[in-house]
């Protein structure tokens, strides 16, 4: 049976002929290199000569960057708004129905929380993207990255406009309110799936 490995993303097929495109990162079949299973080095031994010479030589944004996305930070830190996004809107949603200001306030503190990690979860997806996947700008990278823009840009105006009318949620615009928010929702969805897919190959 013969081996071949995507060159962007490492992904290892085997059978006798390749896939159209690649099931991780969905580059088309000319990316694919074969190979003798054999031959494949375990990533970690591949990369120990380039981490000591980051450790030993190399400046301390790039021995961080290094542990960043060693230790998978980007992956640990994504879920943490991919977790607190949904309870965002159910609280919003709440707020809205049950006509309760409590719960709209829990939702913005939550907001804010989200806000200010989500440039640690960009800057650490930017790593692992460059790192682990050679910077690749297939069909994947690019939904992940829209996805990625779509979230942020909707969260601030979520925030913005929560700070602009506190009373957003009483008044004619409320459903409007509610609907970014769902986008948020749908988006982070859509982003924690292509994660997975490219975590788990398969």
């Amino acid at each position: 049976m013969k081996v071949w490995q995507c060159i962007v993303c490492k992904y290892i097929h085997k059978g006798e002929s390749l896939p159209e495109k690649c099931p991780v990162c969905n580059v088309p079949a000319i990316k694919f290199k074969e190979m003798d299973a054999a031959s494949i080095p375990p990533k970690p031994e591949a990369k120990k000569p380039l981490e000591k010479e980051i450790i030993e030589k190399g400046s301390i944004f790039e021995k961080i960057k290094l542990l960043l996305t060693k230790h998978h930070a980007h992956p640990i830190s994504a879920h943490i708004p991919n977790g607190i996004l949904p309870l965002i809107l159910l609280l919003w949603a709440a707020a809205w129905i049950m006509e309760y200001d409590l719960l709209s306030k829990a939702a913005f503190i939550n907001l804010i929380f989200v806000l200010v990690l989500l440039p640690f979860v960009i800057f650490t997806g930017r790593l692992e993207w460059q790192k682990k996947y050679n910077a690749s700008f297939s069909g994947v990278f690019k939904i992940k990255i829209a996805v990625t823009i779509v979230i942020t840009i909707l969260s601030i105006i979520s925030f913005a406009w929560y700070i602009i009318n506190p009373d957003i949620l009483s008044s004619s615009n409320a459903l409007m309110f509610i609907l970014i928010n769902i986008v948020i929702v749908i988006a982070v969805g859509i982003a924690g799936y292509i994660g997975g897919k490219l975590v788990f190959k398969d």
